[in-house]
């Protein structure tokens, strides 16, 4: 590959590798803020999520491997996998490698998610919003392209998006949000409740609904352990009654 070739692969994969990695962020916020309603989502909309993040891995690899084959800066591996390492802009360039194993480390976790504990998948998952801001410090202060009106506005827009969803998204973060989070969390853990889920409402409950449809649970089996009650009850009398119906009539006899 050409060195010219290589710096406009490396510049084309790394500003669609940002896009990307926006938009996977975005479209992550946006599902966790409940925007499209408290009701079950679609199974696609989070498959959307993980394809954006996905191809983002792939374009950050081609634009890591299309830096290496660059002959102008000569860049060596070691310089693209260790932070200042390099002699070309190495804060800058430090931003970036910061950034890529953030990357590696969120991606390796969604892959593994179903085998990991939950609570170790969101503190790792948790690494995509400092993943966004070092990406886009390294896009601004080591792209070429940083100073077009284009990627200028894509810059404002991606960070504008970001903060709003994310301010959104900790503003409704409340201890009771939390505690209703903690009891889907149970559900989704408990094949108890995931059966009960698929039986009484044909898929599992993920999101605030579960509380609801909890305390529902368990006002319709206090309501039936009520009737049971006064079915009991009911009987009860009803066998005394035939108890006393069943006894021999003993009649006084008059005293002379």
């Amino acid at each position: 590959m050409s060195g010219q070739l290589a710096w406009y692969v490396a510049r084309a994969a790394g500003l669609i590798a940002w896009a990307l990695l926006t938009a996977s962020v975005v479209w992550g916020l946006t599902l966790s803020t409940k925007v499209f309603g408290r009701r079950p989502r679609p199974n696609w909309l989070l498959d959307l999520h993980r394809y954006l993040g996905g191809l983002a891995t792939i374009f950050v690899g081609v634009h890591v491997v299309a830096i290496v084959a660059d002959s102008y800066v000569h860049f060596g591996l070691f310089s693209v996998l260790v932070p200042f390492a390099g002699t070309w802009r190495p804060v800058a360039v430090a931003w970036g490698v910061a950034a890529l194993y953030l990357l590696v480390a969120v991606e390796l976790t969604s892959l593994a998610r179903k085998r990991l504990p939950r609570r170790v998948w969101r503190a790792v998952h948790v690494a995509s919003f400092p993943l966004f801001l070092f990406s886009t410090i390294h896009a601004v202060t080591a792209g070429s392209d940083a100073r077009t009106w284009v990627f200028a506005g894509a810059a404002v827009a991606g960070v504008s998006m970001v903060s709003v969803l994310t301010a959104i998204r900790v503003s409704r973060d409340t201890p009771e949000q939390k505690a209703v989070q903690r009891h889907v969390v149970r559900r989704r853990e408990s094949p108890v409740a995931l059966d009960q889920d698929l039986r009484e409402h044909g898929h599992v409950v993920s999101d605030e609904s579960g509380n609801r449809v909890a305390q529902r649970e368990r006002s319709r089996r206090s309501g039936a352990d009520e009737v049971a009650r006064d079915a009991l009850v009911v009987e009860a009398q009803l066998g005394t009654r035939a108890e006393a119906d069943r006894r021999p009539l003993v009649v006084a006899a008059p005293r002379g």
